[in-house]
């Protein structure tokens, strides 16, 4: 995903919830970018909640939640590079999951 192609919120968490679902170590899935859906996923998993995979989700979240309340027919500069972020954090998470392998 390249910030050209964010879209959107929606897919977006898709995304996210894709890269992390991807790989079969994990007792539960991530269902939701949500603060409890995180933290009951990172605990059924026996993740420590202050790991840097589950810091870069709660991050991922936090901007998503940032541009979820943005117009996105009105794409302003703040908007763009908060895209741009979100498509950082994203390649970060499917880094660290690459070490869950």
């Amino acid at each position: 995903m390249s910030a050209a192609d964010f879209s959107n919120r929606i897919t977006a968490q898709r995304e996210i919830l894709r890269i992390i679902n991807s790989k079969s170590w994990a007792r539960e899935e991530l269902f939701g970018l949500s603060t409890g859906a995180i933290g009951r996923w990172s605990s059924s998993n026996g993740l420590d909640p202050n790991c840097r995979l589950v810091e870069l989700i709660r991050t991922a979240a936090g901007k998503l939640f940032f541009l979820a309340n943005k117009s996105q027919e009105q794409v302003t500069v703040e908007y763009k590079a908060l895209s741009s972020e979100f498509v950082t954090v994203a390649g970060a998470i499917r880094a660290e999951m690459a070490e869950f392998g």
